[in-house]
């Protein structure tokens, strides 16, 4: 059994929330302001994006998003479009609760997915679809058509 655990296990991250949400009840409790510290939501979420793999491909008519979320189901993964131009995806895997049941080693990654996209000017908001299977979701975002050339326009010209 491993005595030095990285950053990343999940022991160190369980502690880092509890750490945190002390922190927390204590600047509540004693109305300090607490406007220079990251919030523990601030926090929370940075890391969900640094630990959720993705790739983005380009295709002629659409942008791709894979996005791996291990352990989620459809239902518990949320894809949504704010300030009409960034793609949030997010989802939650919680630790399955057993009793009398001790852990041993814990490698498999708990907590919250995350990843924010910037979407480019071309794409269509409007068409966007979404599948998950085997832990990895593809999230599909048309591309508006290309804007068609302006036809000079014709004026008449008449006799006076």
């Amino acid at each position: 059994m491993d005595i030095f655990m990285g950053l990343d296990s999940p022991l160190f991250l369980h502690n880092l929330h509890h750490i945190l949400d002390e922190t927390n009840n204590n600047n509540n409790h004693n109305n300090k302001s607490a406007n220079s510290e990251p919030t523990r939501a601030y926090v929370r979420d940075a890391r969900a994006m640094a630990a959720t793999p993705a790739d983005v491909k380009e295709y002629p008519n659409a942008y791709v998003f894979i996005v791996d979320m291990p352990g989620l189901r459809s239902g518990d993964i949320k894809v949504e479009v704010e300030d009409d131009n960034v793609l949030v995806i997010s989802g939650e895997r919680k630790r399955e609760e057993e009793e009398n049941v001790k852990f041993v080693r814990m490698e498999r990654r708990i907590g919250k997915f995350m990843r924010k996209f910037s979407l480019p000017e071309n794409a269509n908001n409007e068409k966007i679809s979404a599948v998950c299977q085997d832990g990895v979701l593809t999230v599909t975002v048309e591309k508006l058509p290309p804007p068609e050339p302006k036809k000079p326009k014709l004026i008449q010209v008449q006799v006076a």
